[in-house]
């Protein structure tokens, strides 16, 4: 089950004796946790993102719920099971109506009642809605300047991704409209430039900064970059120089821009504790001492693990599908060591993998018993204990019915929320950078002056 999406958390002043601790969040898109040098990579050119990792604290069991872009992102702000927002099934397109609920309490607006100067860069993808409604200047940041959605929601084939003439490569949207780049609530240009995209973005989270500091106040800075998602891009100083490829010179502009974010990471080793990106929100909200908002969270307080004082009190990690129901439930459970499915699926996104059960012609599948894996021996999950083993020993199937009283408790208390996505989609809603301009939207083209 591969990690399309990885973390890094970095706070800029010392945990132990800042009250309000400056906070730099990134998120990097559709990178796999091999894809590091820290993880393993023999030929990755990441050398800040390798510091980071050496010098911070690195999970080794580290979960999103959804490997998807638009409900992974909502439990990252909010805390909380993306069925409980309502961010599912799969994603948000430039033409839905739904996003995430205004009801809903996000990282960045329990930061700014701290007194937090919010800004984020990069992918949104959480929904636009009528004037902007879903956009993150209405979710609780301040400053926002990035794309509404995923960068390969337009049309992509005639734009260039790396200087000088390069065009992009890779599925994208064949729609009329082409991205925007936002600020704020206005169209800063659509198409942007890709191979400066990066760098605006950083630009942008050092001007947030200097303008805390001059303020006399923390900052919360959301970077979610669009690297490694495809199509791939990057600028001039990262074009074929990584012998890696699109995907290396992607990789590579992003380990820059890591490089110019970060300016100090504590030394804290290395843990083998259970964590989830659900677990932020509470983390950061003990850290500097913001209420926690009064709905059920999901996440659970990892300041004691990066304070060096205790253990993360997270035991278990609950898995939904890419388009779950409340009939079926969570799909898989992890508690300890051992991970226990209890439904497959295949996707065609895994048509790659050895595995022929991930595969797209693979069928919804129930497990009676459910497939048994130790990731402790066997983190591929390649080798079902429950058909593997000779003779099933009395710890495995002590397993087996924990984890299975698990999920019959979990399923039974976890209300869905009504689907944002199933709200259907308004072609109107499309973001145009020309609002009244004809023939629309074949109109909406306002590209960056240096394309």
């Amino acid at each position: 089950m591969g990690v399309l999406e990885a973390l890094f958390l970095a706070l800029a002043a010392g945990l132990s004796t800042a009250r309000s601790p400056n906070i730099v969040l990134i998120f990097a898109d559709d990178l796999g946790y091999g894809d590091l040098g820290a993880y393993g990579h023999p030929s990755s050119t990441t050398p800040n993102l390798d510091q980071l990792a050496a010098g911070g604290l690195r999970f080794t069991d580290f979960y999103v719920p959804v490997s998807l872009c638009t409900p992974s992102r909502a439990a990252l702000l909010t805390g909380r099971l993306p069925v409980r927002s309502g961010m599912y099934p799969g994603v948000l397109r430039p033409t839905s109506q739904g996003g995430l609920p205004l009801e809903e309490v996000t990282l960045a607006e329990i930061l700014a009642s701290r007194g937090y100067l919010t800004g984020m860069a990069g992918k949104w993808h959480l929904g636009v809605g009528p004037e902007g409604a879903f956009l993150p200047p209405h979710q609780g940041f301040h400053r926002f300047l990035g794309i509404p959605y995923s960068h390969d929601q337009g049309p992509c084939q005639n734009l260039t991704c790396f200087p000088p003439d390069t065009l992009c490569s890779g599925g994208c949207d064949q729609g009329l409209v082409p991205v925007p780049l936002l600020a704020n609530l206005s169209v800063e240009a659509q198409p942007p430039w890709l191979p400066g995209l990066e760098a605006r973005y950083v630009s942008f989270a050092r001007d947030l900064m200097a303008d805390a500091q001059r303020q006399g106040r923390p900052f919360f800075l959301y970077y979610a970059s669009h690297h490694t998602h495809y199509p791939q891009f990057s600028g001039e100083s990262f074009t074929e120089r990584s012998g890696r490829g699109p995907f290396g010179d992607s990789l590579m502009e992003l380990d820059g821009a890591v490089g110019a974010l970060m300016t100090a990471v504590g030394d804290l080793g290395v843990t083998h504790e259970l964590a989830s990106s659900l677990d932020l929100l509470p983390t950061l909200a003990a850290l500097t001492g913001a209420p926690l908002p009064n709905v059920t969270l999901d996440g659970v307080d990892l300041s004691p693990l990066l304070l060096g004082t205790g253990e993360s009190p997270r035991k278990s990690v609950f898995f939904y599908p890419p388009f779950p129901d409340e009939i079926h439930g969570v799909f898989a459970v992890r508690s300890g060591k051992y991970k226990a499915h209890f439904y497959t699926q295949g996707s065609a996104h895994s048509d790659t993998t050895a595995d022929p059960a991930c595969h797209a012609a693979s069928p919804l599948t129930a497990h009676e018993p459910p497939l048994l894996y130790d990731l402790s021996a066997d983190p591929g999950e390649n080798y079902n204990l429950l058909e593997s083993m000779e003779e099933i020993s009395a710890e495995v199937l002590q397993a087996v019915k924990h984890l299975q009283l698990l999920k019959a408790r979990y399923d039974a208390h976890v209300t869905f929320g009504p689907s944002q996505i199933a709200r259907g989609e308004d072609p109107a809603l499309q973001i145009c950078c020309q609002p009244s301009c004809v023939p629309h939207p074949v109109c909406c083209n306002c590209p960056d002056a240096q394309s």
